[in-house]
């Protein structure tokens, strides 16, 4: 039985789709933008709307930006030869924390995983194959999270591009195993990015 009526029950129910919202804070963030003003909510409902419209995959890279090619992709002072292989767009934004990274980036959108249906057909595995094809790449970097998932997609990718003759690294494990790239600070992240070793 609810004790909130139907709007305010339905408000709360939106937040709850958010990742890691339970029912409660679910329920004071809905009476927080109850008590905002009808300006401040607009502002916020704008900021979504315009993400959602403003926002695309970068054609080269799969990060998320809103120009294509991204920032990182179109900067002449990034070393285009040394690719990060990360997992989520979330891991490239960790990544850049630490100021050590000068290459650029590519962002899988996942890892292998085949317990949940996942494939190396399903992340964006081709697409970085088809970058090394253009063979101006000397290295790419495996920051995919050390989990089980990660680490059998590095194994994958290692056995896939070592052939190409291009020189594969996997970031060293600064990294708490079963820890997101994330949630890492930035001087782990750096010994992890200086530490990597071949696969």
């Amino acid at each position: 039985m609810s004790y909130y009526s139907p709007s305010i029950e339905k408000l709360i129910e939106a937040f709850e789709k958010l990742p890691s919202i339970g029912n409660k804070t679910a329920a004071r963030l809905a009476f927080h933008m109850l008590n905002c003003s009808e300006e401040e909510v607009n502002e916020f409902v704008n900021a979504i709307i315009n993400a959602k419209k403003n926002l695309k995959y970068c054609s080269k890279c799969f990060n998320i930006s809103d120009s294509d090619p991204c920032s990182i992709c179109s900067n002449v002072t990034r070393d285009q030869s040394i690719i990060c292989v990360v997992e989520d767009v979330k891991d490239v934004v960790a990544m850049e924390k630490t100021h050590e990274f000068k290459g650029v980036y590519h962002v899988l959108h996942g890892s292998i995983s085949p317990m949940n249906g996942i494939g190396p057909d399903d992340i964006k595995i081709k697409e970085l194959l088809a970058r090394l094809m253009e063979g101006t790449v000397k290295e790419v970097i495996i920051a995919t999270n050390p989990r089980v998932e990660g680490e059998a997609t590095a194994i994958y990718l290692s056995k896939l591009i070592k052939p190409m003759g291009v020189t594969v690294t996997r970031i060293a494990h600064g990294i708490p195993v079963g820890g997101d790239l994330e949630y890492t600070d930035e001087v782990t992240l750096s010994k992890a990015l200086e530490g990597r070793r071949e696969l």
